[in-house]
């Protein structure tokens, strides 16, 4: 099958460099709302058989123009939520957010057991095993085609980590802006091979252009930034 991750559009949460994860959030920014009307279009040559978005509101509205372009409904999943800040949610300090930024930089080298703090924070066994469940039910309905809108830190560490031709910290690396799409060929049982990054095709796990598409969006997203990637044995 073919999935492809979607980004959300811009919020207010990115405009101010808030680490926002806790669902339902935000909605979008005018320029969320005009990235979010940009994806079917951007989508226009995949045929589409099925599409998913995660409980954050910001992922129903962009998944929304796409659901109307195609005439499908979208499927709620909480499995697809962010990557949970814990005690550093909703905070925009440089502390918090090279904090989660390393933390997941450390499930990214291995360190999967590591969680975000406080009681609301998760490990990344947990993050990959809720999102794994999810796209395992997807591809279960045989569908050859799912989008999923989902979340910049959630996709590509879960795409890293899943893609048999890509290095798992090839997402610290490779940021996706709002509505950055992933696209991958495979299923749980096979494994996946990314197929393009932000517009860039692969050729050896290495992308020979990047034209990310949608609308571009102001660096103040802290999930535009390079991941650190720290060492672990």
């Amino acid at each position: 099958m073919r999935l492809i991750l979607i980004r959300h559009g811009q919020t207010p949460s990115n405009v101010r460099g808030l680490l926002d994860t806790q669902p339902p959030g935000p909605g979008l920014t005018e320029l969320g709302t005009a990235q979010a009307a940009a994806v079917p279009v951007t989508l226009a040559d995949e045929v589409i058989d099925a599409l998913y978005a995660s409980t954050a509101l910001r992922a129903q509205l962009t998944a929304a123009p796409l659901a109307a372009a195609r005439g499908l409904d979208v499927g709620i999943r909480s499995g697809l939520r962010e990557i949970a800040a814990g005690d550093w949610e909703m905070l925009g300090d440089d502390t918090s957010v090279h904090g989660y930024l390393e933390l997941i930089g450390a499930w990214l080298a291995g360190d999967l057991q590591r969680r975000s703090p406080g009681p609301t924070g998760e490990s990344g066994v947990e993050v990959m095993a809720r999102f794994d469940a999810v796209i395992g039910e997807i591809a279960a309905t045989g569908v050859d085609v799912a989008a999923v809108v989902a979340h910049g830190a959630v996709n590509r560490t879960w795409a890293s980590l899943r893609a048999d031709n890509l290095d798992d910290g090839f997402g610290a690396a490779h940021p996706l802006r709002n509505t950055g799409i992933v696209i991958l060929d495979g299923d749980p049982r096979t494994g996946w091979t990314a197929v393009s990054w932000t517009g860039a095709r692969f050729v050896g796990g290495v992308p020979v252009a990047d034209s990310a598409p949608g609308l571009d969006t102001p660096d103040e997203d802290p999930f535009d930034e390079q991941i650190p990637v720290s060492e672990h044995p």
